[in-house]
């Protein structure tokens, strides 16, 4: 996992980019596998997370859930909402934690404004990819995205298909 940073303005913008050594200081707890299938992509950003009490520990057990979930700007905060984490096997009723409740994401104020912008000029939303652990930290990858039409769908579908068949008779070829 390598990752680069760039700087405009005030701000620092985080590029991730995939690499094949693997990512061995990011630990991913959960992923939203439609969003790639239902959404464009357009930006991903790194949100900090912040939860409360027994959250983490669920977390770390892996019992989140983001299928439902979208983030929002409201009172300049981005928050995370249909989020659903269960609560902590080893807890309490009375010590456990709202399953459902709108979450706080961690962002520079800079990038809030600018996802603001965007989502209120353009029919974009903004969708969770997938909750991790980074250093210790509970992290959200966030993207911007525009949904796709039921047409759109199979086209991408038949665009992977043809790729792929490109490439096996490439290395069919090269036997």
């Amino acid at each position: 996992m390598l990752q680069q940073r760039f700087k405009t303005g005030r701000c620092t913008d985080t590029l991730l980019h995939m690499s094949g050594d693997g990512d061995s200081d990011r630990k991913i707890v959960a992923s939203n596998r439609r969003a790639r299938a239902n959404y464009d992509l357009l930006d991903t950003y790194e949100c900090g997370l912040v939860l409360q009490g027994s959250e983490v520990k669920s977390l770390r057990e892996g019992s989140v859930q983001l299928a439902d979930a979208f983030a929002r700007v409201r009172n300049n905060e981005m928050w995370i909402l249909g989020m659903q984490i269960s609560p902590w096997s080893h807890s309490s009723a009375q010590n456990g934690h709202v399953v459902d409740r709108p979450r706080k994401l961690l962002l520079h104020r800079v990038e809030i404004d600018r996802l603001r912008a965007r989502t209120e000029q353009e029919p974009l939303q903004l969708i969770p990819l997938s909750v991790y652990f980074r250093d210790g930290r509970a992290k959200l990858e966030l993207a911007l995205a525009k949904g796709r039409r039921q047409y759109d769908k199979r086209q991408a579908i038949r665009k992977r298909e043809s790729d792929l068949e490109a490439r096996r008779a490439m290395s069919r070829r090269n036997r």
